[in-house]
This record gives C-alpha cells, sequence and structure tokens, in this order.
C-alpha cells in the first residue's frame, strides 16, 4: 500500500493509473476515429461519430505496467530515439494483443485486412508507426502527471 503523506494524500496506485490510461486512450481513439470518419470521402459524415472496443481500456491500461517503466529507462535517451522505441512498442503490443483475441474469439475487433498494404496480420498497421511515435512522446508528460498525481479522503 502506498504511503499516506501527513496532509493524508497518496500517490496514484498502479491500478488507478491503468484506469486512466484505459479512459484517455478509449477516449482518445473515439476522438480519432470520428476525425477519421469525418475526413475520408467514403465515410464523411458531419455526425462527428467515433468508434471503439470493449476490449480496449484494458489493453490501454497496460500503459501503467510496460509504458511506465519503459519511460523511465528511456528519460535520457534523445526524443527521435525514444519515439523510435515507442512506436515499435505499441506496434508490438498491438499485434499481441490483436492475436490474443482473435484466439480468445475468432476476429481480431480492429482487423486492418484490406485497409492498408502495411498491415500485418490484420491486427496491426506498420504506416500508423509514426502516430504511434507521437503518441508515445504525447504520453511522457501525462505519466509524470499521474504518478505525481496525489488523492485523498476528505474530512
Amino acid at each position: 500500500m502506498a504511503p499516506m503523506s501527513a496532509a493524508g494524500l497518496r500517490p496514484l496506485r498502479r491500478a488507478e493509473r491503468a484506469l486512466a490510461y484505459g479512459l484517455l486512450g478509449w477516449s482518445t481513439e473515439l476522438v480519432f476515429t470520428a476525425a477519421q470518419n469525418l475526413l475520408h470521402k467514403q465515410t464523411r459524415s458531419p455526425h462527428l461519430q467515433g468508434h471503439s472496443y470493449l476490449w480496449m481500456p484494458p489493453i490501454y491500461g497496460l500503459c501503467a505496467v510496460l509504458y511506465e517503466p519503459l519511460h523511465d529507462r528511456l528519460r535520457t535517451v534523445p526524443t527521435a530515439q525514444r519515439a523510435a522505441v515507442y512506436a515499435a512498442g505499441i506496434i508490438g503490443v498491438e499485434y499481441v494483443t490483436g492475436r490474443l483475441i482473435e484466439r480468445v474469439v475468432g476476429v481480431i475487433p480492429w482487423d486492418y485486412t484490406g485497409r492498408s498494404r502495411f498491415q500485418v496480420h490484420g491486427a496491426t498497421r506498420l504506416d500508423y508507426a509514426p502516430l504511434w511515435a507521437a503518441a508515445g512522446i504525447a504520453l511522457e508528460p501525462v505519466d509524470d502527471a499521474l504518478r505525481s498525481l496525489r488523492v485523498g479522503w476528505a474530512g
């Protein structure tokens, strides 16, 4: 259990940070897919309707277990190298989780088959590497903020 400070506040537990990453990732995915649907000719719609899957919050929640220690190890590494490592890691997690879900239920929810020549077994897209690199860099201050956040009960 995390120690309480004199003011009765404690840092977020890993599970709480996982929940925060899960909700942040899920909401970001909804905004991203709504923007994609608005910008692509085939799906252009003023409804700004995004989509996601119930599988995603736990997958995004893995940041608390996988991303945080990686971020700690890469803090002194130049930005371009950190970005490349983050992109490779996110692509790897997307691939592994997609294939695991496929094994359990028979489908990859976000199946990329036919949507990119850079897809791998429908589970990930290598052409998303720049996006994932940027996401990894953007998560650094989020990670720092979540780990410095203190919570407690009033009264």
